[in-house]
């Protein structure tokens, strides 16, 4: 049985745990610890940077398995001969964890405020500079379609945004009854979601609204945000 630790404390950046599994993905090691620091890539949030002992890793989902399990991060990485059973020390890059936190929060943050104009998901980059949030709009707005309507627009997300940060909600995230992972930002937005999150919307920083575009009716509003520091 693997924990997915990196679930249940974002804020986790060691431990010291056992290997439970070793073997091979696309042709190279791998080893899956019991408690996983290590968050894969998807949902639209990059891979945590990490290690196994003093080797660099990259965490993946193998299906195979079912488990999130540490390649090598560079092919001429010396890897060690692991065994099911070995105690080992894990450990991430905190700087980019918490950078991956509060870009994933933020754009539900973003996705919430947008949500409250009447649009709808289409999709989502939590990518450090290349953060955005896309939606359809089911009614349409003529704002969008001058560019003072559309930063007018912007303007209002953006003070619904900074309305939310102030107000400090919550993020908390919980399994339902059908055992999917929910994230919600206090009663403001709830969504099912895998990512790593802040423990509340005040641990966001410098979080900006530069743009909001329209093209092939989706409407991109790009933004970028940081952790508080620690």
């Amino acid at each position: 049985m693997q924990v997915k630790t990196y679930l249940e404390d974002t804020y986790a950046g060691q431990a010291n745990t056992r290997v439970i599994a070793v073997g091979q993905h696309d042709g190279r090691p791998w080893a899956a610890v019991e408690n996983c620091l290590f968050h894969p890539q998807g949902g639209g949030q990059p891979a945590d940077r990490g290690w196994l002992e003093d080797v660099e890793i990259v965490p993946v989902r193998d299906e195979q398995p079912g488990l999130i399990v540490a390649v090598p991060a560079s092919g001429d990485a010396a890897w060690p001969e692991f065994t099911a059973g070995q105690p080992v020390r894990a450990r991430i890059d905190m700087e980019t964890r918490l950078t991956h936190a509060a870009l994933h929060t933020a754009g539900h943050l973003v996705e919430a405020v947008g949500r409250a104009q009447g649009w709808e998901l289409a999709g989502n980059n939590h990518f450090p500079g290349q953060a955005r949030i896309e939606f359809t709009a089911p009614r349409p707005d003529p704002r969008l379609a001058e560019p003072e309507g559309r930063e007018e627009v912007l303007a209002e997300l953006r003070k619904a945004v900074a309305a939310a940060i102030a107000e400090n909600l919550p993020v908390t995230a919980e399994v339902d009854s059908a055992g999917m992972r929910v994230v919600s930002l206090g009663s403001l937005h709830s969504a099912p979601c895998g990512g790593t999150h802040v423990d509340s919307l005040a641990d966001l920083h410098d979080l900006v609204l530069p743009a909001l575009k329209v093209k092939r009716g989706r409407i991109k509003v790009s933004y970028s945000a940081t952790h508080v520091p620690r």
